[in-house]
Formats: structure tokens, C-alpha cells, sequence
């Protein structure tokens, strides 16, 4: 198990110069980040300038403030043991993660949909925009977590596995050795 080492790309190549992620594309640090925003073009289509791509310092910022605070278990796995879980829900589909989005945020509230590729770049939105355009922020993604910023939720969606609400944990305190 690990903690802040969330890696969003398959084989988890984050950081790694010389691997290969989805399709091929060579991923390294920020070089791979965000390089392929035409996969998210029916999310951005249905949402306009509601949507803010995020740069890859954003991307990572946000994610010191959800996906890493909790462990790991291989690539892109959460382990939500010892995570103080609100609701599992066994539905994978959009339905099911606009029923979710909608009961635990505020309709202005800033949500944040990381993909699990890395390649694939974050957004910025306000969730009432990923519960109205569900169909498109799960068109392509089998997995994506939704942090849900004001409330200090993060929605997991796992495709044929279901959904997971969870607080989101304090930071670790790391002493120097």
C-alpha cells in the first residue's frame, strides 16, 4: 500500500520518463499531462466555458487535496480502508453518479473530475454540471474521482464496481528523519 503515490496512468508511468501509457503515448511528469484533451471534447462540448482545463501545477494541487491524501493499492486503486466512507453505491452507471453528485454537493459547489490517465486533462466545474452531463464525463472513462471541494468528498467510479463517497483525510504530518 501506498500513500500519496496515486498514479493515474496505466501501467502507473507517472513521473517515470521512458514508459508508455494508454495508447502509447509517452508520459513524464508534466510532459505527459494533459495531452490529450480531445478524449473529454463531448465533456467540454456540453459544458463550454464552464469547464476550466487544468494546467499540470493545478492538477497536482488539487490532488495534494484529494486523490493523494488517501493510500493506494496498485495504479489506480483507492484503498478506503480506514477512510471514514460515506456510501458505497452499487451502480456504475450515469444515472447513478448524477444521483450521487447531486445528494452529497451544493449546486454551486466546485468540483474537480480527474480521469485515470494522466495523458487526459483534470477539469474544473461546478458540480451541478457533473450530475446534468454524467453521460459525458463517464463516455470514455471506466474510472474518474470527483472532488468535491467545499464539502471534502471524494466520489470514486470504478466501472462495473460502483461508486465510493469518502472524506477526504487530513494531510499526514512526514517528520524529517
Amino acid at each position: 500500500m501506498q500513500r500519496g503515490g496515486f498514479s493515474r496512468v496505466s501501467p502507473a508511468a507517472e513521473g517515470r520518463a521512458g514508459e508508455e501509457g494508454e495508447e502509447g503515448h509517452r508520459v513524464s511528469g508534466s510532459k505527459g499531462y494533459g495531452t490529450r484533451p480531445e478524449a473529454i471534447r463531448h465533456v467540454l462540448e456540453a459544458v463550454g466555458d464552464s469547464a476550466m482545463l487544468l494546467t499540470y501545477a493545478e492538477d497536482r494541487a488539487f490532488a495534494s487535496l484529494s486523490l493523494n491524501r488517501f493510500p493506494s493499492v496498485g495504479s489506480v486503486r483507492l484503498d478506503w480502508s480506514g477512510a471514514e466512507v460515506i456510501e458505497w453505491r452499487d451502480g456504475f452507471d450515469p444515472a447513478e453518479l448524477r444521483r450521487t453528485v447531486r445528494a452529497h454537493a451544493a449546486t454551486d459547489e466546485l468540483a474537480v473530475v480527474f480521469w485515470d490517465n494522466f495523458v487526459i486533462p483534470s477539469i474544473a466545474l461546478d458540480a451541478a454540471l457533473v450530475a446534468d452531463h454524467a453521460e459525458a464525463v463517464l463516455e470514455w472513462a471506466a474510472r474518474c474521482w470527483i472532488f468535491l471541494a467545499d464539502s471534502g468528498l471524494l466520489i470514486e467510479f470504478q466501472d462495473g464496481e460502483g461508486l465510493t463517497v469518502a472524506r477526504i483525510p487530513e494531510p499526514v504530518a512526514v517528520l524529517p528523519s
